[in-house]
Formats: C-alpha cells, sequence, structure tokens
C-alpha cells in the first residue's frame, strides 16, 4: 500500500465495509466532516471532497515535513517532557504511522457515534482505505474532478451544484474554509478555468454512456 508521506498529493477513498450507508442523514454528513476538521485539516490540505451515502472520495495534500515533525512533538511531549523533545529526530516511519493513524480515528470516532446513534456494531469502514498518489498537474485535475463528478456518475444528480456534500460549489462561491480554494485557483488558472475542465469531463461521460446505452 502506498505510504502517506509529507508534501505529496493523493486521492484518497474509502466506502462502507458492506451494503449498507455510512451516511443516512444531512447530520451524518455534516458530523463526518467536523471530525474530517479534527483529524485530518492539521495534517493535509483538502482540494476537493465528495461525501456520497455509501463511500467518499477526497483529494488532499499533506503538509510539509516540518509542520507533521511539529504535531508528532507536540502530540508526545506534556509540560515536563518539552525539554527532552527538543532537537529529536522524528523518523519517517513514525511520520507514516503518525499521518495512518489520523485517519483511524477518523473512522473509528464517527463509526463509534455512528453505532451509538444506530444500534448497530462492529466496523462501518473497510479498513486498509484506499490512497492513489497523484504524479502531476494532471493527474491532480483529474482526481478533483472525478470526485466532484462522483454524484453524477451514481445517479443521484445531473450537475455538479446539486450534490451539497462536495466542495464543488463552496469552490465555485468562494465560501468554504474546508478546503484550501485560493491555491486550487492558482492551480487550475481560474474559477472559469475551474468550471470549464468539469464541465468538458461532464460532456465526455454523458456522451460514453450515450454511446453505451
Amino acid at each position: 500500500m502506498t505510504p502517506l508521506t509529507p508534501d505529496t498529493s493523493y486521492h484518497i477513498f474509502n466506502h462502507a465495509n458492506g451494503f449498507e450507508n455510512i451516511f443516512r442523514t444531512e447530520g451524518n454528513f455534516k458530523y463526518f466532516l467536523e471530525k474530517y476538521r479534527l483529524y485530518i485539516f492539521p495534517i493535509a490540505e483538502t482540494y476537493a471532497y465528495c461525501l456520497m451515502p455509501n463511500h467518499f472520495h477526497l483529494v488532499i495534500r499533506i503538509r510539509k515535513r516540518e509542520v507533521i515533525e511539529m504535531l508528532i512533538l507536540n502530540n508526545n511531549c506534556n509540560n515536563f517532557s518539552k525539554v527532552s523533545n527538543f532537537g529529536k529526530v522524528v523518523s519517517d516511519k513514525e511520520i507514516e504511522k503518525y499521518l495512518s493513524k489520523q485517519f483511524a480515528n477518523l473512522f473509528s470516532s464517527y463509526t463509534q457515534s455512528f453505532n451509538k446513534v444506530y444500534h448497530r456494531k462492529g466496523s462501518l469502514f473497510v479498513k486498509n482505505f484506499k490512497r492513489e498518489q497523484l504524479s502531476d498537474k494532471t493527474h491532480f485535475l483529474n482526481a478533483i474532478v472525478y470526485t466532484h463528478r462522483n454524484p453524477i456518475h451514481h445517479g443521484f444528480c445531473d450537475a455538479y451544484d446539486s450534490w451539497e456534500f462536495s466542495s464543488y460549489d463552496d469552490t465555485v462561491n468562494g465560501n468554504g474554509d474546508l478546503t484550501v480554494i485560493e491555491k486550487l485557483m492558482k492551480i487550475t488558472e481560474g474559477i472559469e478555468n475551474f468550471k470549464m475542465l468539469h464541465q468538458h469531463s461532464l460532456d465526455r461521460f454523458r456522451t460514453t454512456n450515450y454511446l453505451e446505452t
């Protein structure tokens, strides 16, 4: 499995461990994003997300190594051990373990609350979440567009802005605080090009589906 490393971009996705939905109500979606902000926001910049009833997609970039090292050292120290942590070298293995643990904490905390509310037991998500390292700008932008197009692909809506639990609408309106919209606009060279990339992808998707029917 591809390790998570600092200053690297990924397409991350996971789904239910079985056939039930992991998000049943609007409150479930919002609660997951609250936990996401708690566990993932500190370690990664989020460029796109989409939550579907039984799975989700994320496009993120892990923050720089010095940021992750500081989080690890602060997390491991208390008022009595700050001196002993001064100058400590954090290994690649420690960083990888910490980054994976943050995602494990996200899934675990959400599952615990979900199980309590719906009177169920056991795991909710597939244990090993999938991650794909994004190698270049084209790969990165394709992952963002694919993430936003997912609700259309699965037949939940017919337009990007019709799905509430995605970062597309916030990006277009410039009012999201979970995603790094300003950085994304620099990469896509502005909002009009951002929308054009999405529209071209949707046009190709619809053409392909039409040809297959």
